[in-house]
Formats: structure tokens, C-alpha cells, sequence
């Protein structure tokens, strides 16, 4: 009775240990797979690149603007903030380029845009508050479509989750002339109004 426990504690731990190897050369074939697949990680947006085609919005969900559309053929200058109403945006980013606007417009540009992950009512208002009718038009990227697709984004849970690093580009017939994204996507130093050369 005895040997025969035994016998069955043997067998049982030889089972276990074929499917401990089992399971290890599985486990390494898999690794050997997952290594020989190329995975890119999608890049930064950079100067001499074409803007997507994407729908932002702009007062209300039911009002679509495609960026790509309102690019074609002009010069634009768009500026993204990583939200409407934060302090940074009110006191300094949106402000500068609202009046700065007619200088720009003087200069050639034929549209100002402010982009952030909100959505367009919060946009509509926040330019409501910084008179900027007729000087800078306030679109919307609710999903964040926009931001990812350039690979511009920023995790910001204070403000929930992912929203846009502040940067701001020129661009002409659709083409990114310059692209100024602030060091740390956050600060107030090379994307402002002052600082785009048209």
C-alpha cells in the first residue's frame, strides 16, 4: 500500500514537471513571436508633414470643421491649450493671440485657431469671454481625436486625463511650416502669440 502512494507521488510529480517544461517553451516561443513582430510607436507630428483630416467642432457637436478643409490653400496659425478656462490659457495663451489678431491677418494669415480637449460649448463660451468673435476661432476636440492623431498629447489627470500639450504651428496649404511645442507641454514661453514668425 505504501509503495504503491509512493509510486503515484512519482508519477504525479513527473507529470508536473514535463508540464512545468511545457510551459516554459511555450512561454519562450511566445516571447521569440512577440520579438519578431515590429511594433511602431506612432510619431510626433513634425514641420513639412501635412495636417490630418479630422473633424474638430466648433459651438456646438452638430457644427463639424475639418482642419484639413480649413487649411487647404491658406495660411493658419493654430495654437492649442491643455484647457479652456485653466489659468495659464485665460490670462496669457488665448488673450495674446486675440490681440495679436489683426496684426497676424495684416501679415497673411488667413485663420487663428485655438484647439483644446473640451468640448464645444465650453470652447463657444471661453471665447465668448475673450471676445474672440471674428479674430480666433475656438474648435473643439472633445475626443482627443486631433491631439492623438498628432501625437500631442499630455496626461493631465487634474484636469481629466488626457488633454493637449500647448504648442503652436503656422502652417500653409495644409503643410507645417513651424511647430513650436513648449518643453514640458504645459509652460508659457515658445508657443505664444509674440513669439510666431508669419
Amino acid at each position: 500500500m505504501h509503495s504503491s502512494i509512493l509510486l503515484a507521488a512519482q508519477n504525479l510529480a513527473t507529470k508536473f514537471s514535463l508540464l512545468s517544461q511545457v510551459g516554459r517553451a511555450t512561454a519562450s516561443a511566445a516571447q521569440q513571436q512577440r520579438s519578431s513582430f515590429h511594433t511602431s510607436k506612432m510619431v510626433q507630428i513634425k514641420e513639412g508633414d501635412k495636417i490630418p483630416s479630422i473633424d474638430l467642432f466648433e459651438d456646438s457637436p452638430a457644427n463639424k470643421v475639418n482642419i484639413a478643409d480649413l487649411c487647404a490653400g491658406k495660411k493658419v496659425i493654430l495654437f492649442a491649450v491643455p484647457g479652456a478656462f485653466t489659468p495659464g490659457c485665460s490670462k496669457t495663451h488665448l488673450p495674446g493671440y486675440v490681440d495679436k489678431a489683426g496684426d497676424l491677418k495684416s501679415a497673411g494669415v488667413a485663420e487663428v485657431v485655438c484647439v483644446s480637449v473640451n468640448d464645444p460649448f465650453v470652447m463657444s463660451a471661453w471665447g465668448k469671454q475673450h471676445n474672440a468673435g471674428g479674430k480666433v476661432r475656438m474648435l473643439a476636440d472633445p475626443a482627443a481625436v486631433f491631439t492623438k492623431q498628432l501625437e500631442l498629447g499630455a496626461d493631465l489627470p487634474p484636469l481629466g486625463g488626457l488633454r493637449s500639450k500647448r504648442y503652436s504651428m503656422v502652417l500653409e496649404d495644409g503643410v507645417i511650416k513651424t511647430l513650436n511645442v513648449e518643453p514640458d507641454g504645459t509652460g508659457l514661453s515658445c508657443s505664444l502669440a509674440d513669439k510666431i514668425k508669419v
